[in-house]
């Protein structure tokens, strides 16, 4: 794929002019450019990274794939690109998504219009020209109408709090950073810290390569077999032809997972309104289609406790007969929160790895990491040596990327001050005070509860919208109302609080760094309904917005 250019090279200090700023080269972004040009606006993507691709330039760690299938994880504006772009593999893996967003970005000759190797430090909006000041860390500046904050939900790491790191003489590696020319684990003795999507998917091939593996967990996840495989010619081909079918029935459904190559029925009922048996065949048939299916099945699952374990111990039953040692499988099995209400993982040979002698559990719930030493670190009094240990820990998800950038709106209040209690948005996409400041998958929309690209898509479809009617009605900015903020973020906690996902300690509720607001982050109402929302809000003249 084609190397990013050089673009730091005589940088022009002197404040430049466009219509738009887009903060990020992930899908998002990339397609938010797209638009924005097709409308004739000028615009300028800046991206940290050397070339695109966001999560997928970033997580190159071993065995990282996508838990949506193929077919679907993809853009749907374009039927020609639909049409030419051929995937491999029912669950893409990273090098084929991170392939697709460069063919992608050259096809529609984006490229040129991004910054690479440039990390936005402030975005100041100047409320005497309604035009954002944005400045990078290498000193250019720049005007802009619209600042898009394409930053991802998942792209800011949590910081590792355990002390002594400095002191450890051994390799380190962090699965959101990896090196792009890859790992060798041949013959080391390694530590993997953390079992949520990115541990499970890189411990299977770790596992294979090292001397000995020694897996710290702290939670266990449920995971579900991906059983991934080749796509087939006939399998593409089918797809094409029923991209539009396909298309109508990610926009019209609650969570996306809907089946690319075979159409897969969701919410079906209440589980317990169905006989044990028929639960179980049900549970059968999804965890043998693979992947995320098991979310998709009755739909009290995430409401009603009772009808929540009846799927969380038929995992945890499968889990027991795949892992031969009784008291492993036990550690595996997670009991203190409901399936699904973290991070559902979708893996191959996940938990079979822990039948291998050269692979070793260590439970940190109960004993935690105590620190690092310079051989490797030590758990309840005992030294682990270690040459090399993965940091598989996670992401300040949804809000830390955001604040890794001095964002100051009206009167220079920031975007961290004004969220310190929880971020407020209207409908995800805004925030008070911020004019012309719009977020793609922000807190309060369904977010990462959702297909990612199709919700960017139909983000980036709403912000273009937006502008478009500014420059219609001969208006400058548009921001929502503090009331109806309010409004939609005490929506958005009504709806979680009727769930089962505000009892469990996850990044869905901020929970996993210390000291960030216990809030839901993502909308829980589900993507068909928010779609309708979001459309009502335009239909009535922007409800709920002040255009000036």
């Amino acid at each position: 794929m084609p190397e990013a250019p050089d673009t730091q090279q005589q940088i022009d200090t002197a404040v430049q002019s466009l219509d738009a700023v887009i903060i990020g080269a992930g899908f998002a972004g990339l397609y938010m450019l797209y638009r924005l040009r097709g409308m004739g606006l000028s615009a300028r993507i800046y991206e940290t990274g050397t070339g695109v691709g966001g999560t997928w330039y970033w997580n190159r760690y071993p065995g990282a794939a996508c838990d949506v299938e193929s077919v679907l994880y993809s853009y749907s504006f374009s039927k020609e690109l639909e049409q030419e772009w051929s995937w491999s593999e029912r669950y893409a893996r990273q090098p084929e998504i991170l392939r697709y967003a460069n063919h992608v970005t050259d096809r529609f000759d984006l490229r040129k219009d991004i910054r690479f190797k440039t990390r936005v430090v402030s975005a100041v909006f100047d409320e005497t020209e309604a035009r954002w000041l944005v400045t990078t860390n290498h000193g250019e500046r720049i005007s802009a109408r619209y600042c898009i904050m394409a930053t991802g939900c998942l792209s800011a790491p949590k910081q590792i709090d355990i002390p002594g790191l400095e002191q450890y003489r051994g390799e380190t590696y962090f699965t959101a950073y990896w090196p792009h020319d890859g790992v060798d684990f041949t013959g080391k003795r390694v530590g993997v810290i953390g079992t949520g999507s990115s541990g499970i998917q890189s411990i299977p091939i770790i596992a294979e390569q090292a001397k000995h593996l020694t897996v710290f967990q702290r939670t266990p996840n449920y995971s579900i077999p991906a059983r991934n495989g080749p796509m087939t010619d006939e399998q593409q081909n089918k797809v094409k032809a029923n991209y539009a079918e396909l298309r109508h029935r990610q926009y019209n459904d609650w969570i996306g997972l809907v089946g690319g190559i075979e159409p897969v029925p969701t919410k079906i009922g209440n589980a317990l309104d169905a006989t044990p048996e028929e639960r179980q065949a049900e549970y059968e048939y999804r965890w043998n289609l693979g992947g995320l299916y098991l979310y998709t099945s009755y739909q009290d699952l995430f409401s009603n406790p009772e009808a929540n374990e009846t799927v969380a111990e038929f995992v945890r039953d499968k889990i027991r007969e795949k892992v031969r040692d009784p008291a492993v499988a036990e550690l595996l099995c997670p009991k203190d929160y409901p399936f699904g209400t973290k991070r559902l993982c979708a893996d191959t040979n996940y938990y079979e790895t822990y039948n291998r002698d050269s692979v070793t559990l260590v439970d940190i719930k109960t004993t935690p990491i105590e620190k690092f030493t310079t051989k490797g670190l030590t758990v309840a009094g005992k030294e682990y040596e270690l040459d090399t240990i993965v940091f598989a820990t996670g992401f300040d998800a949804m809000t830390g990327a955001l604040f890794n950038i001095d964002i100051r709106g009206r009167g220079g209040v920031s975007l961290k001050d004004k969220w310190a209690a929880g971020p407020y948005t209207y409908l995800g996409l805004m925030t008070a005070g911020f004019p012309n400041m719009f977020i793609t998958t922000g807190p309060g929309s369904p977010s990462v509860l959702y297909n990612m690209i199709i919700g960017n898509e139909m983000h980036v479809n709403w912000i273009a919208d937006a502008i478009d009617y500014l420059a219609a009605t001969n208006r400058r900015t548009i921001e929502p109302t503090v009331e109806a903020e309010k409004q939609w973020v005490d929506h958005v906690n009504a709806v979680g609080e009727d769930t089962l996902f505000v009892k469990t300690n996850s990044w869905y509720v901020g929970a996993n760094i210390p000291g960030k607001p216990r809030v839901i982050l993502p909308y829980l109402g589900g993507f068909e309904p928010y779609c309708k929302r979001c459309d009502e809000v335009v239909a009535k003249d922007y409800e709920g917005f002040v255009k000036a």
